[in-house]
């Protein structure tokens, strides 16, 4: 890249940040967080990669944020699959699942494929739907319901499928279903999975599954969706190996970015080609259902990460919460954009519902969650009648609230079904598999981020304060308020559309890989309007520069919307990350603010 490094982060912020003073001298925010700049090893990073690429200080200091040395700083902004796929024979099992996989297809057998109902179990049912669909070959589709059947095999629907068919694969669950698979005698039972396993594997032909006891866990990042996919990639060398050829699979990653951004998978190592190469697939708008889910939901620009997790993916996941649980994987895997028009027409409709159902419980598990206290190792709250379907979504919110894991629970039946969400650092599914090997919970189990569980109701204090216990251990009470991390300060007029395109060149950005975030000093306030019932339009300027428009979405659900619609003349330091806006042909460069302080 032939970059000129005329713009700079300003020498505010070229200074390093000792531990324990504040950016910018914000020690408490309109927010209450402390802002916390670049400790001395990144500012020195980056400026070595400065040095050695002469690319935009603020792409350097996001490259070293993310550990990147020097002379990788070009391999890293461009991510190859070719470079990046693992073999798909490091994984246990694989070989077997892939050659019992063909062996179905070859012999035209029948073939079921029992997933999960979010996103990734829906993409991952799609994957091979559409795989087998390509070879000329079909497949049963069975999604449990979410409140009937709860998550993964039961044994009444593996024995009915086993009935009629010759091999069940279960995507995105059945790592520990040890009596379901058991049930489905008379078929054979391939696992692609990546929630945490057991001590021991159920009995099934192969488990595929990175977070197996027995993995390195090198590849424990990939979710359900990647792992399919790279079944799918073994059996097309097997079938190269018999001289015949595939389905194409480069066309099927966007499936796979898909899953990966809904599922909250880390976007590192091969995530990052995964998600970047699979965005490109879904901006030819190729896939039907796909297609139909951008128009509904009014997307008319390129899709980025974040349009997968909270524009597209919640979507997708509508049909399970609230509605049927297949219809975000028919939609997914249907060839007919007819068809997909009328499910993702009802998705959308289910997505809205969720949204009213999600904020009446999130309204009454904060104040349950407030009145037990929120200093503890964990934030917990149940309720009965509290949907299972976005119990999810509420924990998530208590866990961004209040910097500690979360779980909410539905309680219906003396018997609750819940989900949790973590912080990084503790690992909530391990703790939440250990109150359950301990016979406090029915069930559960997870990944270090998300689980599950269900719990009888006279159980449910033994529960959590059992798995608050093993959260403590791992540091879960030590958790303050988060500080605001910043990657430096800018000014306006450097905040370019070409500067944001070079540090796009970093991402994607996710979990596991925050976008970077930035500061504006001493800002005058020049416009701000309302828009809608919570959020909030402005621009601001320096006054020597450009002005920068700037959005805050539900500011006026907390202190940001008054502070800065009631600014009085006052200059305000704004913080956030920065996006491109298209409208009406133009690109013009946005602030998502995420926190503001009174200069």
């Amino acid at each position: 890249m032939d970059i000129a490094p005329d713009i700079e982060i300003s020498a505010a912020s070229s200074a390093a940040v000792p531990p324990g003073d504040a950016f910018l001298d914000v020690a408490a925010s309109a927010t209450g967080r402390r802002w916390v700049g670049p400790p001395v090893e990144v500012e020195r990073l980056a400026e070595a990669i400065a040095q050695a690429t002469r690319l935009p200080r603020p792409l350097c200091a996001t490259l070293a944020r993310r550990g990147v040395a020097p002379e990788e700083a070009s391999g890293f902004l461009a991510p190859t699959l070719r470079e990046l796929l693992p073999d798909p024979l490091t994984l246990r099992d694989m070989g077997a699942a892939a050659e019992r996989f063909l062996q179905a297809v070859r012999g035209n057998e029948k073939i079921a494929v029992f997933a999960d109902y979010d996103v990734d179990g829906g993409a991952s049912a799609a994957l091979l739907i559409c795989w087998l669909r390509d070879m000329g070959r079909e497949a049963t589709l069975y999604i449990p319901d979410r409140i009937d059947e709860g998550y993964g095999p039961n044994e009444p629907a593996m024995a009915e499928l086993a009935a009629k068919h010759d091999l069940i694969v279960c995507v995105d669950c059945g790592t520990l279903s040890h009596g379901p698979i058991a049930a489905a005698a008379g078929a054979d039972v391939i696992v692609l999975d990546h929630h945490l396993g057991g001590e021991t594997l159920p009995p099934a032909l192969a488990v595929v599954n990175p977070n197996r006891q027995d993995e390195s866990g090198d590849l424990g990042h990939l979710c359900a969706a990647a792992v399919v996919f790279l079944m799918l990639v073994e059996a097309n060398r097997q079938m190269r190996g018999d001289g015949a050829t595939g389905p194409d699979l480069m066309g099927m990653l966007d499936l796979v970015a898909l899953a990966t951004v809904a599922d909250v998978a880390p976007l590192i190592g091969v995530n990052r080609a995964l998600v970047r190469q699979g965005l490109k697939i879904m901006a030819q708008r190729g896939r039907p259902g796909l297609v139909a889910l951008a128009d509904v939901a009014r997307l008319n620009e390129a899709p980025a990460p974040y349009h997968l997790g909270f524009v597209l993916g919640p979507r997708v996941n509508a049909g399970g919460r609230i509605g049927r649980a297949d219809l975000g994987a028919r939609l997914l895997s249907t060839p007919d954009l007819q068809e997909a028009r009328a499910l993702a027409a009802r998705l959308d409709e289910l997505n809205t519902e969720r949204r009213e159902i999600e904020a009446a419980v999130r309204a009454a598990a904060l104040a349950q969650a407030e009145a037990r206290g929120l200093d503890g190792p964990l934030v917990w709250a149940a309720g009965e009648g509290w949907h299972p379907g976005v119990v999810g979504i509420v924990a998530a919110r208590l866990k961004e609230a209040t910097n500690r894991p979360a779980v909410v629970i539905g309680l219906e039946n003396g018997e609750g079904k819940g989900s949790g969400r973590s912080i990084a650092g503790v690992d909530l599914g391990a703790a939440i598999h250990r109150v359950a090997s301990e016979g406090l919970l029915i069930k559960g189990g997870g990944h270090k981020m998300a689980a599950g569980l269900t719990v009888a109701a006279d159980m449910l204090d033994a529960a959590m304060a059992r798995l608050g216990e093993l959260l403590d251990r791992q540091g879960a009470s030590a958790m303050g308020v988060a500080d605001l991390r910043l990657d430096g300060m800018l000014m306006p007029g450097a905040a370019t559309p070409d500067l944001i395109d070079e540090i796009e060149t970093a991402g994607p950005f996710g979990a596991g890989a925050a976008a970077p975030r930035f500061a504006f000093a001493a800002q005058a306030i020049h416009f701000a309007k309302r828009v809608g019932e919570s959020h909030l339009r402005f621009s601001f300027s320096d006054g020597t520069g450009p002005k920068l428009d700037a959005i805050a979405f539900s500011a006026f659900d907390g202190p940001l919307g008054p502070l800065i619609e009631g600014h009085g003349g006052a200059r305000l330091h704004l913080a956030g990350r920065l996006e491109i806006n298209s409208w009406g042909g133009r690109r013009k460069v946005q602030l998502r603010l995420e926190d503001a302080a009174r200069a």
